[in-house]
């Protein structure tokens, strides 16, 4: 066999925005709906920045009916004279990497899109990108096709439309199809992205309309309350135990704000923002936040005799239990770990909110002796059930831990390395049965489960620690279980690099998946977050053809398009109504075997809509879920 060369003429340099389309995951994300998205977010991010330096008003954002996204601004407008480079300074934005005011703090003070990236990405994953500025009485133009400019410039710059009075920029773009798995954008979460971004600049006007499908939706978001209209909206359907609470200030050159409101649940949903864009694993204003206001809070329970000498201080999920709170700062120079920026890294942004929490905090509930009363209350209830879980927590683990893997339910894997084994959650017997025969036993173990698991956002955490199936899964990962009593999940000791839900193609399949994942967000969120669950996809139909071999087929819509390729010519149609209905083999070849199966790998994109979703699709009240099945119907299909 011939070895390779590996020498000079080995090494690639990609130029220009090149990068970008050979590795579009290092720049948004993904290639998926959450990659597409992002798009939109990097051009209205850029439009924010204009709002943050004190020249913009008006965003507006349009999804148009050719499937391209318009994003137009009132601000400045986009320089367009020539740059020291030899080209109009747009077009430089546009095509080159790391161009752009955010590395000019005469420019920007602050900041969300500092890398300087996100315009001449999206130009690069765009089919078609065109540009209209308007600056200094007049209207420019300029067009990209795949990130190359095609408009001809009129004496090395851009041509001239006419005259206009207004400042800004407009930029349309269409997702290219060789980049993404599916280029419609998904309206729900760009809805809540943007009404988001309202109530972080209440000074700010988003209007946002869908022309896609005949639709004519038209919303204006406008938040003059700013981010206690938020907190106010995220505990819109729960019970208040006091009104929002509002504390700002400013350190280490670093402005911040902060809203939170108490209410009547044992849960917490702290959310962290730096310069408008929501930090999905929190960070260091968080860490500063919440460090400093479980000290304040501590000091004062022993200041009013809520905790006794003898008593150990409250946890800080005590103190924040029952809490809704979003924390926004300005910084900068903020410092994020990877461009879609969901973790703040600055170590100055640590010390700015906790010394803004033990400030303003402090000085507010001197002032609101019963309101501090309350909310201690809240912790002292708090800190009594997390006791008492965790007495149920221990004798649950401590009863199943020898008895769990030789009980017939968990066929466990050979392996012992985390890095190498997954677990497949299987309902019922029949599947169960056949997924035993058909994994592979050296990394692949199979944990059957009977029907639908217990609907965890209905029901009382006694419930929930003696449901047998839910006990079982917590037994089988081995990294603990986490609720709003308390946290001992060690996401260390995972046993299991992938968890992997499989269940039926079918109401009831999508409805157990549902079931588990709820529980997994809500009692394991950090499996979703780093990337551990997965959703599999097993076929609905296999088509045998008279000559040739058989094709499985994942959906009605490969099924129709088998059909209109294979015109006229016989074939037999299997049908699979489930898992359980498939031997060995066929499970191995659609479900099992890593080289051919298909899996879907749960993200979530935007925690106050994945929460928000949650409580009303899984929750008690049947009105808010009713209105949104009938709203959102037709994007169930469309939007995936």
């Amino acid at each position: 066999m011939k070895k390779s060369e590996y020498n000079a003429d080995s090494i690639s340099v990609l130029e220009g925005l090149e990068a970008v389309r050979v590795r579009p995951g290092m720049y948004i994300g993904s290639t998926g709906r959450k990659g597409l998205n992002h798009l939109i977010y990097e051009i209205v991010d850029n439009a924010v920045d204009e709002h943050l330096a004190g020249y913009c008003t008006l965003i507006t954002v349009t999804l148009e009916e050719d499937g391209s996204c318009t994003v137009s601004d009132n601000g400045r407008g986009i320089p367009v004279g020539m740059h020291e480079k030899g080209v109009p300074a747009e077009r430089l934005v546009f095509t080159t990497l790391h161009a752009g005011g955010k590395f000019n703090n005469n420019a920007y003070k602050t900041s969300g899109g500092l890398h300087g990236v996100g315009s001449s990405v999206v130009n690069a994953l765009s089919e078609s990108l065109e540009v209209t500025v308007c600056v200094d009485g007049y209207k420019y133009f300029d067009k990209y096709e795949r990130g190359i400019p095609v408009q001809e410039l009129e004496n090395g710059l851009l041509p001239k439309l006419g005259r206009c009075k207004e400042t800004g920029t407009t930029v349309r773009f269409k997702p290219d199809p060789e980049i993404f798995e599916k280029t419609r954008f998904a309206s729900t979460e760009l809805k809540s992205r943007l009404h988001e971004t309202a109530y972080l600049n209440p000074k700010l006007t988003i209007e946002f309309a869908d022309l896609r499908d005949g639709r004519d939706v038209h919303i204006t978001y406008s938040e003059p309350e700013g981010i206690v209209g938020f907190v106010r909206e995220l505990n819109e359907h729960k019970e208040a135990i006091c009104d929002p609470i509002f504390i700002k200030g400013e350190a280490e050159g670093i402005s911040v704000e902060i809203a939170f409101q108490y209410v009547n649940e044992f849960q917490e949903n702290v959310l962290g923002f730096c310069n408008n864009i929501y930090n999905a694993e929190g960070g260091t204003h968080l860490t500063g936040f919440k460090a400093q206001y479980t000290q304040v809070m501590n000091a004062y329970a022993r200041e009013i005799g809520i905790l006794k000498e003898k008593d150990g201080n409250f946890t800080g999920a005590d103190i924040r239990n029952g809490m809704t709170a979003v924390v926004s700062i300005k910084h900068p120079d903020p410092r994020f770990e990877g461009q879609t920026k969901t973790k703040l890294d600055n170590p100055d942004a640590s010390k700015a909110t906790g010394k803004v929490t033990a400030d303003e905090v402090q000085r507010y509930f001197d002032r609101n002796l019963e309101v501090l009363k309350n909310v201690l209350g809240c912790a002292e209830r708090a800190a009594k059930i997390r006791h008492t879980a965790e007495k149920a927590k221990t004798n649950m683990l401590t009863k199943q831990k020898y008895s769990f893997d030789s009980n017939g339910k968990l066929a466990n894997c050979e392996k012992k390395d985390p890095k190498l084994c997954e677990i497949f959650i299987v309902e019922g017997n029949s599947a169960g049965g056949s997924a035993k025969s058909a994994r592979d036993r050296n990394y692949q173990a199979i944990l059957p489960i009977r029907g639908k698991i217990l609907n965890v956002e209905k029901a009382s955490m006694d419930k929930v620690l003696a449901n047998a199936e839910i006990k079982s899964m917590i037994n089988a990962f081995g990294c603990g279980f986490s609720e709003g009593y308390g946290n001992d999940f060690d996401i260390t000791k995972l046993r299991y690099d992938k968890i992997i839900i499989m269940a039926d193609a079918d109401v009831d399949g999508a409805h157990i998946s549902t079931l588990l994942l709820t529980l997994f967000y809500r009692f394991m969120p950090e499996l979703i977050y780093e990337g551990h669950v997965y959703v599999a996809m097993p076929p609905l139909y296999k088509v045998i053809p008279a000559k040739g071999e058989g094709e499985y087929l994942y959906d009605d819509e490969a099924l129709e398009a088998y059909r209109k390729k294979h015109r006229g010519a016989k074939f037999t149609l299997q049908r699979y109504k489930g898992l359980g209905e498939m031997d060995a083999q066929q499970l191995w070849e659609t479900t099992l075997d890593p080289k051919t199966r298909k899996l879907r790998r749960v993200e979530i994109e935007d925690g106050k809509l994945a929460s928000s979703l949650t409580e009303i699709l899984m929750g008690t009240d049947v009105g808010p879920r009713r209105s949104f099945i009938y709203e959102h119907a037709r994007d169930a299909q469309l939007d995936v």
